[in-house]
């Protein structure tokens, strides 16, 4: 291996000290611009590379703030990560982004990970099995700010950031109820997770202010994977009493209910009118398009890198607040408008 080249080799190649070659790759306005230049020329000529590793543990801080998710194989997460990204840019973070890929386990793994990687702060969305918030006490201890964002924990020192999923699943089950539907099918994810017991809680809701019994055999409990949405429009074809409309809580879960209704020869909406959730951009594109409900993920992820770099700059302490509600909205499209409606 080749040795690694330091601000000595470059002073010793110039004849210059090196105090003088420090100061002018840190842009050091006592140094002027043509030794500036004859030294950052040279530092690229001979493969000179910053530690920042060294500059970090002398400053106490490193300017990178760790995120973990669920999956990154998401569009809902992608456009959250976007959002991220663009703040930490335009405020010179960077992220350490890792996935728990729905698993308590390798988040646990994560976090200690990012903890070890000295983060200046951490934003998470929690697996669909993590009932315990012990991995990250270590943060709390530390006084490193900890901010939940989507599937969140509740704890009296983190702040969380979320739509309100109890109303955005009493809009859904609403629609589908005005639209004439009395048997309304529920897919839905693990309900350790706020997202899918809120939005469970909200289609309740509409149930009983509109009348109609709830029946604990339509909740169908997923992974709202491909495959799951394959098997709930099985499932409502074989049943006796055939439903007349569905709310799936995740919109790619919804568009394969969809497909395979229609491949078994039920009009969609006329038999079974669906309703999604997020307002991905598949939601756009199967026929018939998907009502859904429009979850502001970009939004979501500038308001947490902001939130969390502003709390690091002193500029607020997010500690004031335990929950940030974002605006979430129905989106009509022609999968749930029924004949005559």
């Amino acid at each position: 291996m080749e040795k690694e080249i330091t601000i000595y080799d470059i002073a010793k190649r110039l004849k210059l000290s090196p105090a003088t070659v420090s100061r002018a790759l840190n842009d050091h306005p006592a140094i002027n611009s043509d030794t500036k230049t004859l030294i950052t020329a040279m530092a690229r000529q001979m493969g000179y590379r910053t530690n920042t590793f060294a500059s970090n543990l002398r400053r106490q801080r490193t300017n990178t703030i760790g995120v973990i998710v669920p999956r990154l194989n998401s569009n809902f997460m992608s456009t959250v990560l976007a959002g991220m990204e663009k703040v930490a840019n335009e405020a010179s973070y960077n992220l350490i982004i890792s996935q728990s890929l729905e698993s308590v386990k390798k988040e646990i793994a994560n976090a200690k990970t990012m903890f070890n990687s000295r983060v200046d702060g951490l934003l998470v969305s929690v697996a669909y099995d993590t009932d315990k918030f012990d991995h990250f006490e270590a943060f709390i201890k530390k006084g490193i700010p900890l901010l939940f964002f989507d599937r969140v924990i509740e704890h009296k020192q983190c702040t969380s950031i979320v739509i309100d999923n109890v109303k955005a699943g009493y809009d859904a089950a609403t629609h589908l109820i005005e639209q004439g539907c009395r048997r309304i099918v529920h897919v839905t994810g693990n309900l350790k997770r706020n997202v899918y017991a809120d939005r469970l809680t909200g289609y309740q809701q509409a149930l009983r202010q509109h009348g109609l019994p709830f029946d604990e055999s339509l909740v169908m409990i997923t992974d709202l994977s491909q495959e799951a949405g394959t098997e709930a429009a099985k499932r409502m074809q074989a049943m006796p009493e055939r439903p007349d409309g569905v709310f799936v809580t995740n919109d790619f879960c919804a568009v394969c209910c969809l497909i395979t209704l229609k491949k078994l020869g039920v009009s969609v909406p006329d038999d079974i009118a669906v309703v999604g959730f997020n307002d991905d951009p598949v939601s756009q594109v199967v026929e018939p398009d998907l009502t859904t409900i429009h979850y502001p993920g970009a939004k979501m992820g500038e308001v947490a890198a902001q939130s969390l770099i502003n709390h690091l700059n002193g500029l607020l302490d997010i500690q004031t607040t335990n929950k940030i509600i974002l605006h979430s909205e129905l989106v009509v499209r022609h999968s749930s408008l029924k004949s005559g409606k």
